[in-house]
């Protein structure tokens, strides 16, 4: 057993929330959604969730993060810098990360803790030009659970892809209910979120 294991199986133990999760494929890569991301304790569950399944995990992060000596401790967490202000290129980079061979599940939060105006659609345009299979990971205040859900592929058609994830995601509160966004797409009436122009 890994060491990451061994850490997140004594955290699960003595978390007042309880794991409850499925089994991600083992195809080596993926999408996982951590949503509703109302609190930036959702970072910590989201480590225990990854490390209790040993996956090797990424993720997106405000390049501030990664300034001064914290830096080498998030990139050793598998961040990968965002520079907001210049997004552009991101997901070509990551897109071309995996077709160069790097596999990894890469954790993305589309809603934001402070977004309110529906979900970002970069997951959606990563996992369509990559091919990749997205898992719903998700926290649920009212039961005191977290951990992942179903995994789907994607078939481009974003409306029907997205009435899925809101689906699942209907009775998920978040750790701050309040927060919690509708899982909304804002080019849900484009015919494949993947294609070059989305937003």
């Amino acid at each position: 057993m890994s060491v990451r294991r061994a850490v997140a199986r004594a955290f699960w133990r003595v978390s007042r929330w309880e794991l409850r999760t499925e089994r991600v494929p083992r195809g080596g890569a993926g999408i996982l959604i951590g949503a509703p991301h109302t609190s930036n304790w959702d970072f910590v569950l989201m480590l225990g969730i990854a490390w209790e399944q040993d996956l090797p995990f990424r993720w997106l992060g405000k390049h501030t993060l990664f300034q001064g000596p914290a830096g080498p401790m998030m990139r050793a967490l598998g961040g990968i810098p965002v520079d907001r202000r210049d997004p552009a290129g991101l997901v070509d980079d990551l897109v071309a990360r995996m077709a160069a061979g790097e596999r990894f599940y890469l954790v993305v939060t589309p809603e934001g803790t402070r977004s309110g105006s529906g979900w970002k659609s970069g997951f959606y345009r990563i996992a369509r030009a990559a091919n990749l299979p997205v898992t719903l990971g998700y926290v649920d205040r009212t039961t005191m659970t977290t951990g992942l859900g179903p995994t789907i592929e994607l078939t481009g058609d974003v409306r029907a892809d997205m009435d899925v994830v809101r689906a699942f995601y209907a009775d998920k509160s978040g750790v701050v209910p309040a927060r919690r966004t509708e899982p909304r797409l804002r080019d849900e009436g484009a015919p494949d979120a993947g294609s070059p122009d989305a937003t």
